[in-house]
């Protein structure tokens, strides 16, 4: 099948991740997929270099240059034609809908976060050119019925990680170096995007009560975003600026992963989480929060600590992995086996398609 993917996001979030994850399964899985992203974007470079045709649009009039690619890509000729489009965010669906792309091939909608579906005219205008909206969660499913959308048009593909293999003694020992972190220190972690509702503040704050008693714990924040200076400023107030290492973006974030002892998501609100399925894949040992769809995702003192968003929750939880090896090792496989069965990324390529061969079964019988 045909497929014409979009997302005209200019930073790389988690969204974009599991853009390019789905564009390569689909690759592998003989479908023939073509992007529209934006000019110079992360996704639009990076799958260029994986050999997914991109069509870029310039930042300047972004959604206006995009309807324009999308309108010149379904007018191709018959044997050329795309059977449906799939559209990653709502930047891409309006550059769909002002295409007119709706007329021409289903429009399948990803939808990632639980907030309510817009009331205003235009907003409902675009949502009735959606075939089925793509929601990563129940929570979100839930979210997208209770605006009013009938539950046929609306589908559940769990987002997705890599499985990787497990980094080895000398990788782990290469990354503490690259880091500076000593064989005698334990190190916490978080990947994560820098705004409000990630919650990084709760673990800075956790991580100076925490080194009262294990003045050898550090923490390192990959990452970048408004929060950044605010952040920064926060650990320089309650002196543990040696502890906590601001990285930024981190291109080769396994590196991250590799080094760390144990992983901690304060997110206030929150998807499934892709940073922490990926550490849980890791075998790390994690300590979470349930907000949003992450109660999907772990379950208490099975496949993480499951806390709320305070420093003195996260730092009682810290404290209590630090003293228990036995647990991390158990939090830790228990976490691989659960992102195996039920959050790996072959998984959701799978069900994607299975909703596409849906849409498409269903609009040949109509």
């Amino acid at each position: 099948m045909r497929i014409l993917f979009a997302d005209l996001e200019r930073q790389w979030r988690g969204g974009q991740s599991q853009a390019l994850l789905t564009l390569r399964g689909l690759m592998r899985a003989d479908h023939q997929v073509e992007l529209v992203a934006a000019e110079r974007s992360p996704l639009a470079q990076r799958a260029a270099q994986v050999g997914i045709p991109v069509h870029s649009s310039p930042w300047f009039g972004l959604r206006a240059w995009a309807a324009q690619s999308m309108a010149r890509l379904s007018a191709r000729a018959a044997q050329e034609q795309f059977a449906l489009a799939h559209l990653n965010e709502p930047h891409a669906l309006t550059a769909a809908w002002l295409a007119g792309l709706h007329t021409r091939m289903p429009l399948l909608l990803s939808r990632r976060i639980g907030f309510p579906l817009q009331k205003n005219l235009v907003s409902q205008a675009r949502f009735r050119a959606v075939k089925r909206f793509v929601a990563n969660s129940e929570d979100v499913a839930k979210s997208i019925a209770e605006s009013g959308i009938p539950q046929e048009r609306i589908s559940i593909v769990n987002e997705g990680v890599c499985i990787p293999e497990l980094p080895d003694a000398n990788m782990r020992a290469r990354a503490r170096k690259g880091w500076g972190i000593g064989d005698a220190e334990f190190l916490f972690g978080c990947v994560s995007v820098f705004v409000p509702e990630k919650g990084q503040k709760h673990i800075i704050e956790a991580l100076s009560l925490l080194r009262r008693k294990y003045p050898n714990a550090r923490l390192i924040l990959a990452g970048d975003g408004v929060c950044r200076t605010e952040l920064e400023s926060l650990t320089r107030r309650l002196g543990q600026q040696d502890a906590v290492l601001f990285p930024g973006f981190v291109n080769e974030i396994e590196e991250v992963y590799a080094a760390l002892d144990a992983f901690v998501f304060p997110s206030e609100f929150e998807g499934l989480g892709t940073a922490l399925q990926t550490a849980m894949a890791m075998a790390l040992p994690s300590i979470s929060t349930a907000r949003g769809a992450l109660a999907e995702v772990v379950e208490n003192q099975r496949t993480a600590l499951v806390v709320e968003p305070s420093a003195q929750e996260f730092a009682q939880a810290m404290l209590f992995l630090m003293d228990a090896p036995a647990l991390r090792a158990r939090l830790g496989a228990a976490g691989r086996e659960e992102i195996i069965e039920r959050f790996s990324a072959d998984r959701m390529v799978a069900n994607t398609i299975r909703v596409y061969e849906d849409v498409l079964s269903k609009r040949a019988r109509a």
